[in-house]
C-alpha cells in the first residue's frame, strides 16, 4: 500500500470533544500541523451525507460539501479557501488500513464564521439554516479555548509541545561549549547594589570576596529575568562543587549572540533602575514592573569576580 493510499501517520492522535455529542478525530503531524477529520467536521456541521459525498467537485477542485455552495463563496477568504482544498491523507497513530482526509484544525472556527456571516447578511437558504445553528454551537464550544489547544490536549501533544518549545529556547540561550571567562558585571552594578543595601563596598578592597547574599540577589535581579528555564539549565550544566562554589561562571554557558546580549541588557537595565532608586525596596518595585520574573527560582548564584 503506498503512502498516498495509507496517508501520513500522525505523531499524536486523539478525539476532540466539543459539546455533549460531537467527537472529531484529530492528530498532530510531523510538521506540527493539527488536522481534523474532514468527514467528522462535515457531520459536526450537520451534514447528512456519508461515503464520498462529503467532498464535492467544483471548478476542478474538491471542496467539502459544506463550503461548495455558490452563495457561500463571498464569505470564504482566500486563506480559508486554500485550507479547504489542501486535504491531507492521514491516519491515527497505531492504526492501519486506508487513511482519511484531514483539514487544518484552524479552519474550523473560520468555517463557522462563514455561516454566521452569511446568516447575518440573509444569504443562507432554508436548507442551510441548520448548518448555521450547528456552526453557532461549535463557536460557543471553541470560544472556551482555542482549537489548537484543544487538539493538543486531546492528542497528548500539549506536554510534548511545551518540552519542545523549552528545548528550542534553551538552544538559543545555552552554548554547546564553555565560553572563555570575561567580565560581564561592571563594578557599578555592585556599588549601586551595596549603596541601596546600606553596605560598605569600599571595605572589600581589590578583589575582595563579596557576601554570599550578593550572589542570591544577583540571581534574583538578573538571571531570573531571563526566559523561564534558562537559569535551571545553567545550574544543571554548572553544578556547585563539594565546597559549595561553582567551578565556572554561569554566563560562560550563554550563547554569544542571544544569551550574552540579553544578559548585558538586563545588567544595564538593573544599573539604570538602581541609580534612580533611593532604597532597595523602591528598586525592586521598579524592576518587577519593568522586567518581571519569568519564574521565581530558589537557590544561590555564585558572584562574579
Amino acid at each position: 500500500m503506498s503512502e498516498r493510499e495509507s496517508g501520513e501517520t500522525a505523531r499524536y492522535s486523539g478525539i476532540l470533544h466539543l459539546g455533549d455529542d460531537i467527537e472529531i478525530p484529530c492528530g498532530v503531524m510531523d510538521d506540527g500541523t493539527r488536522l481534523l477529520s474532514e468527514r467528522a467536521v462535515t457531520k459536526a456541521l450537520g451534514g447528512k451525507r456519508g461515503g464520498s459525498h462529503w467532498l464535492r467537485q467544483k471548478e476542478g477542485v474538491q471542496l467539502p460539501v459544506y463550503a461548495s455552495a455558490n452563495n457561500l463563496q463571498p464569505y470564504i477568504s482566500a486563506s480559508l479557501g486554500i485550507k479547504l482544498v489542501s486535504h491531507r491523507l492521514w491516519r491515527a497513530k497505531g492504526t492501519g488500513g486506508f487513511g482519511a482526509y484531514g483539514i487544518d484544525a484552524t479552519a474550523l472556527p473560520e468555517i463557522c464564521e462563514v455561516y454566521l456571516n452569511a446568516r447575518k447578511a440573509g444569504a443562507l437558504t432554508a436548507s442551510q439554516q441548520h448548518i448555521a445553528e450547528q456552526a453557532e454551537a461549535l463557536m460557543i464550544a471553541l470560544a472556551k479555548v482555542g482549537v489548537v489547544a484543544l487538539v493538543d490536549e486531546a492528542t497528548g501533544y500539549q506536554a510534548v509541545r511545551q518540552r519542545d518549545e523549552l528545548q528550542r529556547l534553551l538552544s538559543k540561550y545555552i552554548a554547546e561549549e564553555l565560553q572563555p571567562w570575561a567580565k560581564r558585571f561592571p563594578d557599578e552594578f555592585y556599588t549601586q547594589m551595596f549603596r541601596l543595601r546600606g553596605w560598605d563596598y569600599g571595605s572589600l578592597g581589590a578583589g575582595g570576596k563579596k557576601p554570599r547574599i550578593v550572589g542570591k540577589l544577583t540571581n534574583e535581579i538578573v538571571y531570573e529575568r531571563l526566559p523561564r528555564g534558562v537559569l535551571e539549565e545553567l545550574k544543571r550544566k554548572n553544578p556547585p562543587t563539594v565546597e559549595g562554589r561553582r567551578k565556572y561562571k554561569h554566563h560562560q554557558f550563554l550563547t554569544e549572540d542571544i544569551g550574552d546580549e540579553h544578559l548585558e541588557r538586563q545588567i544595564s537595565a538593573d544599573i539604570t533602575l538602581m541609580r534612580a532608586s533611593g532604597s532597595w525596596a523602591e528598586f525592586e518595585r521598579l524592576l518587577d514592573r519593568a522586567y518581571p520574573k519569568f519564574g521565581a527560582v530558589q537557590g544561590e548564584l555564585d558572584i562574579e569576580d
